[in-house]
């Protein structure tokens, strides 16, 4: 074999927009304060001159209640003082370890229903129709409401192009051979059995009809057979993630990779093989070389740092024993992020060069915003999220999307209570909604906290018509679900789990829970921390404990790194895979055969 002298450079670029209560009693409210939230009718007493909302507010204050976070909307339509308490109160930030203990004590509720035995009186009585759920997505999100929705309660259908989940975040092991495409997917149907899904994309929503319209596209062969269906709902659930994002930078989409599906990992792995083949060849000059073994990794999030360490750890173990390459690597990124400063390892294949973006980008070389060029043999693009044309034009639908469109930046803004605002049918989840002054970060952590959170207040009969949603404990409460009235037919506020026929979890019993008394709490992130895989057999491994945090890198972190990746994956047959994958990985090195 031809020994090739040539220079391999992987550059990471950053790009400037990337985009990466405490329990207690339940609080008495009165009868009429009860049937104000809950129907979201006017209060007799609303707050009209400046006069009562300035006294309404130094009350509050001295209360040490806060109204920042209370709409203005909310307040004319519930000015009674006992209602602005109570919003101001439930929407109040919980102590940390407060939300740990509820998911925890939730978690655990979880793991106890495991039967349908657990729960004899879920179904709803017979002739009424369950409420039809539609899910649009089988991310993060979708898959983790799938699995802790009572399907013996609602008609869930889920609705997507792919009919599988994917652990994103193994997406770069993946196109290096490191663990196998299969082993990180699951197959959405086997999340719930008794939920449908229908493999098709959604092409329009039309909340004011609560119908949505639907493609299927089968091909075999030369031939496609494109089918057009509306579907029904009562509630629509949309989480269906987020696109790259270009930054309308000349020459991406032509000439780039992106890591966002498994098609991305395999087009990757393809043209892995390619630069090193072409590269190999006896015909190409040293400029040529060097150009074809440069590897362009644009944005130094997650993605772009374990894209460029997986890539490295290939070039080592595989790139210098069956194509004999003396490598160097050099990473640029455009300013510096917590990746690059505490865990991205520098070795003699390594370079980071600071304050570098793209301008555009051409079939052979990079242009960058200091003026120069870099030729490049393979490019990555890694710098963000952007909109899909479905959030888009949701969002122009609905009036109170298109006012809050300069805070969404191109996805749905929704309420405390995932709920999108405009239409309360409706709910958002992931990387294609922000909650309302409240941003949280687009990542797989947040998504699946809140697809929990939301397919818990559905199993529990919440009635997300009333201002703060709240428990259905009457014998109507799954035809209030379907479209009736949230309302006891007497307005009377039955305790939880004495006249509702259903079995209190022991998280309301303990007050550890996402119920409040009868009303449902705003969802709230908890942090758990990062993990990035750094190469070389190194990981920063971030460890959220309350306000602050555990820090690890090196071979500690790869530790945790390794363990949570293992347990975080959604089943056990997951986990089986990638573990096989990582011990035949070590043992008799990476595949790179060439199917």
């Amino acid at each position: 074999m031809q020994t090739v002298n040539g220079l391999l450079a992987f550059l990471i670029l950053w790009h400037g927009a990337n985009g990466f209560s405490s329990t207690g009693a339940h609080r008495h409210v009165s009868a009429g304060a009860s049937r104000r939230l809950r129907n979201n009718s006017p209060s007799p007493l609303r707050v009209t001159s400046p006069k009562t909302e300035e006294e309404l507010r130094e009350k509050l204050a001295r209360n040490n209640e806060d109204l920042s976070e209370v709409d203005s909307k909310v307040l004319e339509n519930f000015g009674g003082l006992e209602d602005a308490q109570f919003l101001a109160e439930i929407k109040k930030e919980r102590p940390y370890f407060a939300v740990l203990a509820e998911k925890a004590s939730e978690t655990v509720d979880s793991i106890l229903k495991t039967s349908k035995s657990d729960r004899p009186d879920s179904s709803p009585p017979t002739g009424v129709p369950k409420p039809r759920v539609v899910v649009l997505g089988t991310g993060w999100a979708a898959h983790a409401l799938l699995k802790e929705i009572d399907a013996s309660k609602f008609e869930v259908t889920t609705v997507s192009p792919r009919n599988f989940f994917l652990f994103t975040p193994m997406l770069a092991a993946s196109a290096v051979g490191t663990v196998e495409y299969r082993s990180i997917t699951e197959p959405i149907r086997k999340v719930n059995p008794e939920a449908n899904y229908l493999e098709a994309t959604c092409t329009g929503i039309d909340v004011a009809q609560k119908t949505i319209t639907c493609q299927n596209v089968v091909c075999e062969g030369t031939t496609c057979t494109i089918e057009d269906f509306e579907l029904p709902y009562d509630y629509l659930v949309v989480s269906v993630g987020a696109t790259t994002n270009t930054f309308n930078t000349p020459g991406v989409m032509e000439h780039c990779i992106f890591l966002k599906q498994v098609q991305d990992a395999q087009k990757l792995r393809k043209a892995i093989g390619n630069c090193f083949e072409r590269a190999n060849l006896p015909t190409v000059t040293e400029e040529q070389r060097i150009a074809a073994l440069t590897f362009a990794i644009v944005g130094a999030g997650p993605t772009g740092v374990e894209c460029c360490a997986e890539l490295r750890d290939f070039i080592e173990e595989v790139g210098r024993r069956c194509w004999c390459l003396k490598a160097a690597i050099s990473s640029l990124t455009e300013r510096s992020t917590k990746l690059i400063d505490e865990g991205f390892i520098e070795t003699e294949m390594t370079e980071v060069l600071l304050k570098v973006g793209v301008k555009a980008v051409t079939g052979t070389q990079l242009e960058l915003s200091d003026g120069s060029n870099i030729p490049y043999g393979l490019a990555v693009w890694a710098a963000g999220n952007g909109p899909l044309p479905l959030v888009l034009d949701l969002i122009q639908e609905v009036e109170e999307q298109k006012e809050k469109a300069a805070w969404g930046r191109g996805r749905l803004v929704t309420d405390d209570w995932l709920r999108l605002l405009g239409a309360p049918s409706v709910f958002a989840l992931g990387d294609c909604a922000v909650i309302n002054d409240k941003p949280l970060p687009q990542t797989a952590q947040v998504a699946s906290q809140q697809g929990t959170y939301l397919a818990r207040l559905f199993s529990r009969g919440f009635e997300f018509s009333a201002t703060v949603p709240q428990k259905n404990t009457d014998n109507e409460g799954v035809e209030a679900a379907a479209g009736g009235s949230a309302a006891s037919s007497d307005g009377s506020d039955t305790p939880l789990g004495e006249d509702g026929g259903e079995k209190v979890p022991l998280s309301e019993k303990l007050g550890l829970s996402i119920v409040k008394g009868k009303f449902a709490k705003p969802f709230q992130f908890l942090n758990l921390g990062i993990l990035a895989y750094t190469g070389a057999g190194g990981a920063l491994a971030q460890v959220q404990v309350g306000k602050e945090s555990v820090k690890s890198t090196g071979a500690t972190g790869y530790l945790l790194w390794r363990s949570i990746y293992l347990s975080k994956q959604v089943s056990w047959r997951n986990r089986f895979l990638v573990g096989t994958d990582w011990i035949k990985t070590k043992i008799f090195g990476r595949d790179i055969t060439r199917l």
